[in-house]
């Protein structure tokens, strides 16, 4: 499997070829890479992306220049050559977790192809990882080859799909865990967690009725937090006691009747004490402002 010949276009390139040698390169650690537009060259390859005019899976063909494009997804972005290879490839990427895999797609994936077939319709504006790829080209003021910056533009995509599938990994973990500490919760309104794990989805997801949640933080202090009315808003279902805003330390302790209350924001939307049994306290007082 390490002897393999992949053959991709010169010149030019963009995030879907880029991202596609860098998903091949983490299931076939060593290669041999072509860049080239020369039909033999192409013909004799063993994995062709974004050239040469056909695609077929089974053959290790992913193109999609050719008329009538290599299909699209159900809601209707076309596929790249990143798309076509992560459909055969991105389970394997993902070491077996169909779920991990899944969520790159519907992320990463399909954004990169939207961009590159130029569905733009729901992508974010900005500066997004494909016009970042795309600046590794060399400019006209620059001596550099081609050839070169691919190589420097596929070992910043690799590190990128590595935290992308890191960070799917944890967020599909993190919800089997917050998904228990919600049937746990002794108050619903109150949601316990033994670790600091990614929560807000979940929550919003699963309960209505959850206000506030209470974990550890890494200092080992614990940390009473204000669950959104919904994800990315800055309004809470139930704020923190007004009282409490901005203080610290004494000023706090003498308002809670708490002896070792911490700190509450300004904005009201998290609090902190040394213990615990002193975290509960603080949700049991605002459930009741």
């Amino acid at each position: 499997m390490n002897d393999k010949t992949i053959a991709t276009h010169n010149g030019n390139f963009h995030a879907d070829d880029v991202f596609s040698i860098a998903a091949l390169k983490s299931i076939f650690p060593s290669f041999k890479l072509i860049r080239t537009r020369d039909l033999e060259l192409i013909a004799k390859a063993d994995i062709v992306l974004d050239v040469g005019g056909v695609y077929d899976a089974d053959a290790d063909r992913f193109d999609h220049h050719q008329r009538g494009g290599a299909g699209e997804r159900e809601n209707g972005i076309p596929y790249s050559s990143f798309g076509l290879i992560w459909q055969k490839y991105g389970l394997e990427i993902c070491q077996g977790d169909q779920d991990v895999a899944n969520a790159l797609d519907s992320g990463l994936v399909s954004n990169i192809d939207a961009i590159d077939c130029g569905h733009v319709e729901g992508v974010i504006k900005g500066i997004t990882l494909s016009q970042t790829i795309s600046m590794f080209n060399p400019t006209w003021q620059e001596d550099s080859h081609f050839d070169t910056c691919f190589d420097e533009a596929v070992d910043f995509a690799s590190r990128v799909l590595t935290r992308f599938i890191a960070s799917a990994n944890g967020g599909i973990s993190a919800k089997a865990i917050v998904a228990k500490a919600i049937d746990n919760a002794e108050d619903p309104r109150v949601i316990v967690l033994e670790k600091y794990t990614p929560w807000k989805r979940t929550v919003h997801a699963l309960s209505e009725e959850a206000l506030y949640m209470i974990y550890p933080s890494q200092t080992g202090e614990w940390r009473i937090q204000t669950v959104p009315v919904e994800p990315g808003s800055f309004e809470d279902r139930k704020s923190l006691p007004k009282q409490w805003a901005g203080l610290s330390d004494k000023e706090l302790k003498e308002v809670t009747g708490i002896d070792d209350a911490m700190f509450c924001h300004n904005g009201l939307f998290i609090a902190g004490a040394e213990s615990f049994e002193s975290t509960m306290k603080m949700a049991s007082i605002a459930l009741q402002e």
